[in-house]
């Protein structure tokens, strides 16, 4: 009864689990899906967790060491015998066991300085992590917005069609009555085959829309995949753009690609730092202990016995040791002034790539906004010719149905119409989509 019920709730799970694979996708779980899944976003967190380790290590590095060692030596023929010092001619076993630790007191602030790049090493690590998620949530927005772009535009092919197809009808009929030539069925017809094809390329583009968000999703393609339609609003003339330069002073302070890049100079400057410390003396500290037992060692005590055993011989050669290393650079081949040098170098690099990025970032803050106020004046211009152009097909189709029109004319109009439609969605999903970088840049998530 057991096995019965568990396979049940086992059945149960997996149909739940097929539903909600079927039921469509919105882009918030669509970008949740890649921030688990992509590669590159995978490596990035895996080069986080490796300068994570690298800074662990360098504080780790303060600490002193501590290292156990043992030898046994086999010895043939004439040797010395380190035990007895004598030179023997025959086998000699050799054992020695000790202990050594060692700690670096100064070192003109190296570890320090270290410690304190890998720090700024890994926060600008993390930054990138960042920026990288930011691009794959922007990247899949533009491709969840052409699926609908897409669909929108199939949706249009469809419509043309369907009043194709009602004029393939009626043209033949007229024809049939006479107030019509029999080139204007053909032509009709003609027009309904090239609407035809209209459909088929706005379907696959559909499907490579939809490929193309699976590819940026690092997930096999599944034709049955759906994305959800927002209800997405009517660009409004009211919704006026915030100026450049706001845009950007709150983008210059958080995003993660100039943090990044401000995290690498300050690596940077510690690099430097750390290339000085090599002009200063460094200091050391050192410990040893340790023992050796031999089989050709000889007991020299007074009154000690023949056999001179293990026990013996370590307590008797054990020793202890400490030490004070001092090591003063004076000539080491110009090598510290050219790593200073070069760790200048460094510096003005990073300098300039922090400029470079703050450019970039500006350019595309600039590049969005002029792309948005284009895409809304275009919008506008466009629904204006729209419900013109609407019209006079309207009017257009009314003279064709009657043979007051040829079909040269009625498929001229048509397909103005279906222009201004087409370039509608367009600067429609433009405007929508270059507003969504805007408001990335101003801190607000990517939603539809």
């Amino acid at each position: 009864m057991r096995k019965y019920i568990l396979s049940i709730s086992a059945l149960f799970i997996i149909l739940l689990s097929s539903i909600a694979q079927d039921s469509p996708w919105t882009l918030e779980e669509c970008i949740n899906y890649a921030m688990e899944n992509n590669i590159l976003i995978k490596q990035t967190e895996l080069n986080t967790q490796y300068n994570e380790n690298t800074l662990s290590q360098s504080k780790l590095n303060r600490l002193p060491n501590l290292n156990v060692s043992s030898s046994y030596n086999i010895s043939f023929g004439r040797s010395l015998d380190y035990s007895s010092y004598e030179y023997v001619d025959e086998r000699t076993n050799n054992a020695y066991a000790g202990i050594a630790s060692d700690a670096n007191l100064f070192n003109g602030f190296q570890q320090k300085n270290t410690i304190e790049k890998n720090k700024f090493n890994l926060l600008a690590s993390i930054e990138n992590t960042s920026k990288i998620k930011n691009d794959i949530s922007l990247n899949i927005a533009a491709a969840f917005l052409q699926i609908l772009f897409s669909q929108e535009l199939l949706n249009v092919a469809k419509n043309q069609l369907e009043i194709t197809t009602q004029q393939v009808e009626r043209t033949q009929k007229l024809v049939d009555a006479g107030k019509l030539a029999k080139g204007s069925a053909l032509e009709i017809q003609a027009q309904y085959a090239s609407e035809e094809l209209n459909v088929i390329n706005a379907e696959n583009q559909l499907v490579m829309a939809y490929l193309n968000l699976q590819l940026m999703l690092d997930m096999q393609y599944d034709p049955e995949f759906q994305i959800v339609n927002p209800d997405l609003a009517t660009p409004e003339t009211s919704e006026m753009l915030d100026d450049v330069k706001d845009v950007y002073a709150n983008a210059e302070q958080n995003m993660p690609q100039v943090k990044s890049s401000e995290y690498s100079l300050m690596a940077a400057e510690e690099d430097l730092e750390i290339a000085k410390g090599a002009l200063y003396p460094s200091l050391g500290i050192s410990a040893n202990s340790g023992s050796r037992w031999s089989d050709h060692a000889v007991d020299l005590r007074p009154g000690a016995d023949d056999v001179y055993t293990f026990g013996e011989q370590a307590n008797d050669y054990f020793s202890v040791g400490i030490g004070l290393n001092l090591n003063i650079p004076i000539f080491n081949r110009m090598q510290v002034k050219t790593g200073i040098a070069n760790a200048r170098i460094n510096i003005e690099n990073s300098e300039l790539e922090l400029q470079s990025t703050k450019n970039e970032l500006y350019r595309s803050i600039l590049q969005s906004f002029v792309d948005a106020s284009g895409a809304l004046k275009k919008y506008n211009s466009t629904e204006k010719a729209l419900i013109s152009m609407e019209e006079s097909f309207k009017y257009t189709e009314k003279k064709f149905e009657v043979g007051l029109v040829n079909t040269v004319d009625y498929n001229t109009s048509k397909n103005q119409l279906t222009v201004t439609q087409s370039e509608l969605l367009q600067a429609k999903y433009d405007f929508i989509f270059k507003t969504k970088i805007l408001n990335f840049y101003k801190g607000e998530p990517i939603t539809l």
